[in-house]
This record gives structure tokens, sequence and C-alpha cells, in this order.
């Protein structure tokens, strides 16, 4: 919750997987102000841009890694190479660019 506080101003929503590590999702909904909903169990479907996003995640954490060894720093880095990476479905535009209203430079060809 603490990534999410300097954020709350456009939070709005919060989609929960049903895991045991949400059991305080009340507390993150009230402190950020949001509302927060829950897929339904194996409907994997209903979470596209979770289960999307857990898909890059393994590409630097790999099933079987353990992630209480994983420092910070790595994943503010994984965090950082995931939001500056260009999407297809953003218009070739990276997630920072898009929420942030960033507008990409363009190369200048001579």
């Amino acid at each position: 919750m603490r990534k999410l506080l300097p954020l709350a101003s456009y939070v709005e929503t919060l989609t929960y997987d049903n895991g045991k590590e949400f059991a305080l999702h009340q507390d993150i909904d009230k402190e950020l102000q949001s509302n927060g909903y829950f897929a339904h169990p194996y409907h994997s479907w209903e979470r596209g841009l979770n289960e999307n996003t857990n898909g890059l995640i393994r590409q630097f954490f790999p099933k079987g890694k353990v992630l209480t060894e994983v420092t910070d720093e790595e994943i503010q880095g994984v965090m950082d190479k995931i939001n500056n990476r260009s999407r297809k479905c953003l218009g070739f535009k990276t997630p920072n660019q898009v929420f942030f209203g960033i507008n990409p430079t363009v190369a200048l060809t001579t």
C-alpha cells in the first residue's frame, strides 16, 4: 500500500485476487479512498492485466525463485523495466508515458 499512497488521487478501483495476501483489502481501500473488487475464483480472464503482468514479472523472477531473497532494489528495477517497456495495446507507448501523460520524444533524421 505504501507504494500506492503517492498515487492515491489516481486510484479509483482495485481488483484483488482471492489470496490471503489481500486479507487487509478493506484497509487498503479506506486508505486510498478506493473501491475494491474481487475476481471470481478460477476466472483468470477477469484479471487480464494482472495475468499479463505476472507473465512479465516471471521473466525476471521464474517460478521456484525464493521471493524472500529478492531485494527492494531488484523489485524496483523490474518495476522500472516493465513500466518503461512499450506496449502494442498502448499504441507503442510505455505504461509510464500513458499514466503520467508523457509525450515521447521523436528522433529527428537529417
